[in-house]
């Protein structure tokens, strides 16, 4: 959908709250293509294994078949679940630009407990092989199908990257040698010391990151890699990549190289960052630096199958990191800057509270002058629920049209935790912590539950309309009046100059709508909500609909 006039914004004075200076009419009307923009994207977040199931022949690998807790046992889904619902057009409706799936290395065999239960590594954050994809995922052949129907729709494709633990140890799994990980001190979180150099939870072996000695390969990966016929290519593969960089054969340069051969072999356009405050900072540095190297060279092997010229994606999980920090993460006793250098983006943790306490106003003026001021050039990544905060937005799922207007329509970039759209309780009986964050995707509702469908239908036309219009996440925001509650958003790259003008909570029925501080009498409008056309005329555009929102757009 291309509605777009060209046109020449100015910056608006942020003090200016009612009376906003009208931005000038070009005279110009060529249309540019909209570009895709990482700090405004809406991307969807997904367990593989909870989401759509599109093999049922991959559901039982490494016999794991022992009983588990309620939701701590893999449920079947995988990535041809995900590339089927590509193919169908689903993300492509819900206005979804990246899809984020959760680790899809292969991981430990055996069942463990963790105080909930036996549980298997069915979320994908208990790796003991980094260079496979768990068959209970899917192959090497799923993932470029994923990739390649994804890209050809304008998606892109974010993983799950873990550096700093290995899977828990089990009767199938043994601990790694002692120079690789530690397993005697479990991380008390009271200052950086006892935040970086220790073991996450007590189950977790950890990894020495922060070591530059040389390390043999772990002799299970080894034998694994010699029964499976591969062990030389591994091996020649690694010796190229020391060779290259020069780095010594740490620990985790292993890892960097197993998880950069995601982006040369596959495309991948992205990784976000697993628990990046318990990993020394100078590692995600060098991260960055060999995710930039592997894009570069997969763009220049592969010319045909560039999307464009944006760089890498790196988003980390600083947990408990807000927008309201700043750039900096405090320890107590250190404060870290996690953005130069390091990451394009961070998760917000803060946005749920800020969705629940602030009004619409307050909170879209907040987030905007954050992102343009000590944050300008980098993004944060919203979201009002996933797939281990245990204090959801809205875990009942009680007012999921109110959870997408403040989603998707604050700026800074918006993470779709799968059900959001549908509406998919977070609260499962006989389900323990994070297991009930963790359901298998909702679909039978979506099919059969009229006000659930209602629900999906307001997620996809306000993730649409942020799709088409970067203006939305990444934009200029400057409030219209106050009441009625309009504002608009601008966003200009180049020769592409965006303008949108959205209005909430208005009255249902006819609306007379002011658009003269944006808009020129004559202009041709097109309310995005309702479907409607209308032409400005002393200064309005009259929309009449029973709803009480309206996304209006250039024609």
């Amino acid at each position: 959908m291309k509605r777009i006039a060209a046109i020449t914004l100015i910056l608006i004075a942020l003090n200016c709250k009612e009376q906003p200076t009208k931005p000038k009419v070009a005279t110009s009307q060529k249309t540019e293509k909209t570009p895709f923009v990482w700090e405004g994207a809406n991307i969807y977040f997904l367990l593989t294994d909870r989401f759509n199931n599109g093999n049922t022949s991959n559901d039982i690998n490494f016999d794991r078949t022992k009983e588990t807790a309620v939701l701590r046992g893999f449920k079947g889904g995988d990535i041809k679940g995900v590339t089927q619902k590509v193919k169908e057009g689903y993300f492509t409706d819900l206005g979804i630009n990246a899809i984020w799936m959760t680790p899809i290395v292969e991981q430990i065999h055996g069942v463990t407990n963790e105080g909930t239960g036996n549980t298997y590594g069915f979320h994908g954050y208990w790796a003991k092989d980094w260079t496979s994809i768990d068959p209970n995922y899917g192959t090497a052949a799923d993932l470029q199908e994923l990739v390649k129907e994804a890209h050809a729709r304008g998606i892109r494709i974010v993983l799950d990257a873990v550096i700093n633990h290995t899977g828990p140890v089990t009767e199938k799994d043994p601990v790694w040698p002692e120079e690789w990980v530690r397993t005697d001190k479990q991380c008390s979180y009271d200052n950086y010391e006892n935040t970086v150099s220790c073991t996450l939870v007590a189950n977790l072996p950890d990894i020495r990151t922060e070591s530059n000695n040389n390390v043999d390969l772990p002799p299970q990966l080894v034998e694994k890699w010699k029964a499976e016929g591969r062990y030389e290519q591994e091996v020649a593969e690694l010796d190229a990549f020391f060779e290259r960089t020069g780095h010594p054969r740490a620990p985790r340069f292993y890892i960097m190289k197993w998880l950069t051969d995601y982006i040369t072999e596959f495309g991948i356009d992205g990784y976000r960052c697993d628990t990046v405050k318990h990993t020394e900072p100078f590692v995600w540095e060098e991260f960055k630096t060999e995710c930039d190297y592997a894009f570069k060279e997969f763009k220049a092997n592969n010319p045909d199958k560039v999307l464009d010229d944006n760089e890498f994606y790196l988003v980390g999980e600083v947990y408990n990191y807000g927008i309201s920090s700043g750039k900096v993460f405090d320890f107590g006793d250190n404060k870290v800057n996690y953005f130069d250098d390091m990451f394009t983006s961070q998760i917000n943790f803060e946005f749920k509270w800020n969705a629940a306490q602030l009004g619409y106003e307050e909170l879209f003026n907040k987030y905007y002058n954050h992102l343009s001021n000590e944050l300008k050039g980098f993004g944060i990544l919203n979201y009002i629920s996933s797939h281990d905060d245990g204090s959801p937005y809205d875990p009942l799922r009680e007012k999921p049209f109110q959870a997408a207007n403040v989603l998707l329509l604050s700026p800074g970039a918006s993470q779709v935790y799968y059900g959001d759209e549908s509406a998919r309780i977070l609260k499962v009986e006989g389900a323990e912590g994070d297991a009930n964050l963790r359901s298998f995707m909702n679909w039978e509702a979506i099919g059969s539950n009229t006000s659930q469908q209602e629900v999906l239908n307001h997620w996809q036309k306000l993730g649409q309309f942020r799709a088409n219009h970067p203006a939305v996440g990444a934009g200029i925001h400057q409030m219209m009046t106050k009441e009625p509650y309009i504002f608009y958003r601008s966003y200009q790259k180049g020769n592409f100059n965006d303008l949108v003008v959205i209005g909430l909570d208005l009255n249902r029925g006819s609306k007379a709508i002011d658009v003269s501080k944006v808009f020129e009498d004559g202009d041709q409008l097109h309310d995005a909500y309702s479907g409607q056309q209308a032409t400005v005329k002393n200064g309005k555009v009259i929309i009449t609909s029973d709803n009480d929102i309206v996304l209006i757009e250039k024609l």
